[in-house]
């Protein structure tokens, strides 16, 4: 593992999920359940999939709050753990716009 390589991956994918976030209107998105009643939005599971695509690679486990768990990430040698989109309730509400602001 190299840190700053490593940086510049979260760095970039931070770049490419604030562009797709920014293609989502907080307060206008539809919203769907998961299981136990908490929210999920089309952008969640976007930003997953974005996520996962540019960060994970050879040996590389993922853990999210929108991926199902597999136990087989345990014995990855690093594993990604990502809230897609912190923050889903509020924008839901349409009370937080600047949900990727703050993380650049």
């Amino acid at each position: 593992m190299n840190l700053d390589r490593d940086l510049e991956k979260i760095h970039h994918a931070l770049l490419i999920a604030q562009r797709c976030a920014s293609t989502y209107t907080p307060g206008s998105i539809e919203v769907k359940r998961k299981t136990g009643g908490d929210p999920v939005t089309e952008a969640d599971l976007v930003l997953n999939t974005t996520l996962k695509d540019v960060l994970l690679e050879g040996d590389d486990g993922w853990l999210s709050e929108e991926t199902a768990d597999d136990s087989k990430r345990l014995d990855k040698r690093r594993v990604w753990i990502v809230d897609p989109l912190d923050g889903t309730r509020e924008f839901v509400e349409g009370t937080r716009s600047g949900v990727f602001q703050s993380a650049l």
